[in-house]
């Protein structure tokens, strides 16, 4: 259906098609919502909708696509954040999400047969997940709004941190007024008129970037030829046929093609108004009278984000000649140091001419010069200016001359701090992974020095602070309260746990703070705040069922990966609703893991100290101290039943069957009346999704740690891959309890009061063969 002029929403009726393995539709006016019957289509391999107007979300359904190899949805209006497992598609080869909205982080994980991934021109932001650094990916993530520094780079080209979304390198100090590009081009080209176009021969594949070594300007693809036999082909093309009507055949022996989209950026430019001048020849169509000369390159072009050529064709500028240079030139005004040059291929024109899988734009060379202002830059490198030469030189004086007069005072204060330094030293060595170290005096300018108006609420370390650093980002400055009873121990275990884990579902640790006495973390900042707000208090934030089932289903992918998927095995031991905390796009993120604990996979369980909240404690967790993934299991079970009921797990004011929940859950489900459980201020819901919560909570809060399921079961069911297992038996801690007269086989006579257990005095029980760990 590719460039058929239809329209309209998808209709309901194609979702009959399950036999269906292909789908492509680019270059249409589709409207609506990505349907969620797309789902049905599980024996799909090659699905592409690029080039509509269909919105997002992505639908949860798309987990079903099992068989899916290509997915390509760029060039629409998908919003919304990525699901956090891309590992489900085990088949996917090819993502291109490219030129949407979409928001977030990066996926936590992926399957490894995923290698082409285009993701630019979104919206996303935070830290790189570890699979980013596989040297087999071939990833864009030009045009987002990641803040790349020491602390994330990786394995990724450089320069990526100049092809974001507010262009940062040289923005607001030009360095450059001219630049000439030979694309495509394996040397130099000096052209008649004495311009030198730079060499452009950078193996740029599917969805990749390119950015020169002195930043002057760079280069973005997306897009693969799919349907060619081999799809690494055709990126850069060469004829040995001299190009006609021109001086500078070399120029034209070479062009860079790209089956999508084509970006030429000029960095660091000084503002004004520029001539741009692009250069064509059609060196990729014969032109004899054959079958092959009848192929048809169509694209359009684009400078500065503004339409200059509609259905570009170079051949029919050429007077339907190929191998004859084509110029056009145009007029640019250029600000905040920055020029893009689009050329993007819409779907139109031929396929399979000359061979099949050839199309999309083609340039030779491109050229950038001042229009109409005298330049007051030296267009040199930065590096090799020589009045920056001088300037270093005076600086180096001036700074030698200081360094010298403060190295007496230097040493004093250094040796006074050493005591502090040293044992802050001890707290961070062996850490594997160490975040941002932020200054104290940056976090209190930030915070408006941690003014009451900015007080979030009051967190397991102590009170939390909303901020704005200087970057513009908003934060959550959680700081370390002197009396309490978690200390630096505690605080350090925090820096180390989370710096090593990145999951969409997980809230974000930006950096910390360690100066003195004075311990901070620095977190994204979620404004819809905790779960609990959301579900128990906030009247203006209505959580209809959809939204409810996917922060269900969210909160058992983060705790999944806590569980089996990080580097470092981690239990929370404290999953609650208020520990969930809801972005702007409501996606849940699991908070607060100053009391998360690491064990090594050796080790069945931990004997440690409890802490935790009651009503959310597993019972042989708060009975005897006994740890394992599976009192985390417990708690998302408590918390899957309160998202679905709308009301605590404890709440005296109900009757007296109806006061606790679990107790109540139980009732309802014996008399097969569970869906009354459900929340009445729900207007609809989904029947059988909700059994589904139901029935897997139940399974969760089971009284024996091995007859609850594992997380990644937990996601698996609530996605429908599986089956839920029927749960024939009330848990024993009910039928003793009954949630009157407490055994005193409990820990604490409070175990089912909703009120916090917080016990110190246990030391851990680790394998003599391992070092300690406080845990």
């Amino acid at each position: 259906m590719t460039s058929s002029g239809l329209s309209g929403e998808l209709p309901t009726s194609l979702s009959n098609l399950t036999a269906m393995q292909v789908l492509m539709m680019p270059d249409n006016n589709f409207t609506g919502k990505l349907p969620d019957f797309i789902g049905t289509w599980q024996n799909l391999n090659d699905l592409r909708i690029q080039g509509n107007s269909i919105s997002g979300p992505i639908p949860s359904s798309f987990f079903n696509l099992y068989n899916l190899n290509d997915l390509i949805l760029r060039n629409a209006k998908i919003s919304d954040t990525l699901p956090s497992d891309f590992a489900y598609y085990t088949q996917l080869q090819t993502l291109f999400l490219g030129n949407n909205s979409i928001t977030g982080t990066l996926p936590g994980t992926k399957s490894s047969t995923l290698s082409n991934i285009d993701l630019s021109y979104n919206q996303l932001s935070g830290s790189f997940p570890y699979w980013v650094n596989n040297s087999n990916i071939v990833l864009n993530l030009v045009a987002n709004n990641f803040v790349i520094d020491n602390s994330n780079n990786s394995v990724l080209p450089s320069g990526l941190e100049c092809l974001q979304r507010d262009m940062p390198c040289h923005r607001d100090l030009p360095a450059y007024h001219q630049f000439a590009i030979n694309c495509g081009g394996a040397e130099n080209v000096t052209s008649s008129d004495g311009t030198n176009f730079e060499i452009d021969n950078a193996n740029l594949g599917a969805s990749s970037y390119f950015v020169n070594n002195v930043k002057k300007w760079a280069i973005s693809n997306a897009g693969s030829f799919i349907d060619a036999s081999n799809p690494n082909a055709n990126y850069i093309i060469s004829t040995q046929i001299q190009s006609q009507n021109t001086l500078d055949s070399k120029l034209f022996e070479t062009a860079r093609m790209s089956p999508s989209s084509l970006r030429y950026y000029g960095l660091g430019l000084e503002n004004g108004n520029y001539t741009v001048k692009l250069q064509f020849s059609e060196i990729g169509i014969p032109d004899q009278p054959t079958w092959a000369s009848l192929a048809r390159r169509v694209f359009d072009i684009y400078i500065q984000g503004m339409l200059k050529e509609k259905d570009f064709d170079i051949k029919k500028e050429a007077g339907g000649k190929s191998f004859t240079v084509v110029l056009k030139e145009y007029q640019a005004h250029v600000t905040n140091n920055f020029l893009e040059v689009h050329l993007f291929w819409a779907g139109k024109g031929s396929n399979f001419i000359p061979s099949s899988g050839y199309y999309g734009s083609s340039i030779s060379a491109i050229s950038v010069s001042p229009y109409d202002f005298i330049p007051s830059v030296s267009n040199k490198p930065v590096h090799s200016s020589s009045s920056n030469k001088n300037t270093a030189l005076v600086v180096g004086i001036v700074c030698g001359v200081v360094v010298l007069g403060l190295t007496v005072f230097a040493i004093l204060v250094w040796k006074h701090k050493q005591k502090n330094v040293k044992k802050v030293n001890e707290e961070l060595l062996g850490m594997t992974a160490k975040p941002n170290i932020f200054s104290y005096s940056e976090l209190r300018i930030a915070t408006e020095d941690f003014k009451r108006s900015n007080f979030l609420g009051e967190g397991g370390f102590g009170p939390v602070f909303k901020g704005k650093l200087h970057d513009g980002r908003m934060v959550a400055v959680k700081q370390l309260s002197i009396a309490s009873q978690q200390g630096e121990r505690q605080f350090t275990a925090e820096i180390a746990t989370i710096s090593a884990v990145q999951h969409r579902n997980l809230a974000k640790l930006y950096g910390c703070c360690i100066e003195g006495d004075k311990r901070l973390l620095v977190y994204e900042y979620l404004k819809n705040k905790s779960l609990d707000q959301a579900i128990f208090r906030k009247k203006d934030l209505h959580l209809d069922w959809e939204t409810r089932f996917e922060i269900c289903l969210g909160v058992a992918r983060g705790l999944a990966y806590l569980h089996e998927e990080s580097s470092v095995r981690i239990i929370h031991r404290d999953v609650k609703s208020s520990n969930i905390l809801l972005d702007g796009n409501l996606t849940p993120k699991i908070s607060d893991f100053g009391l998360a604990k690491l064990y090594n996979d050796k080790w069945t369980h931990i004997s440690t100290r409890v802490a935790g909240t009651i009503g959310y404690l597993a019972p042989e967790y708060a009975m005897r101290g006994h740890l394992t993934e599976k009192a985390d299991v417990f708690g998302f079970g408590v918390v899957a039943l309160e998202i679905l009921s709308g009301r605590r797990n404890s709440d005296p004011s109900l009757e007296e069957e109806k006061s606790y929940l679990l107790d109540w859950a139980w009732n309802l489900y014996e008399q097969k009346h569970e869906l009354e459980l459900v929340d009445p201020s729900l207007s609809s819901y989904n029947r059988d999704e909700a059994t589904r919560v139901i029935g897997i909570s139940l399974l969760c809060i089971q009284a024996s740690p091995t007859l609850r399921p594992a997380m990644s079961t937990v996601v698996a069911m609530l996605a429908g891959f599986i089956e839920v297992n029927e749960v024939t038996s009330r848990p024993s801690y009910l039928t003793e309890c009954h949630f009157k007269d407490i055994s005193s086989n409990l820990a604490s006579d409070d175990f089912c009061k909703s009120t916090e257990l917080r016990e110190t005095n246990s030391q851990v029980n680790v394998p003599s063969n391992q070092d300690n760990v406080d845990l």
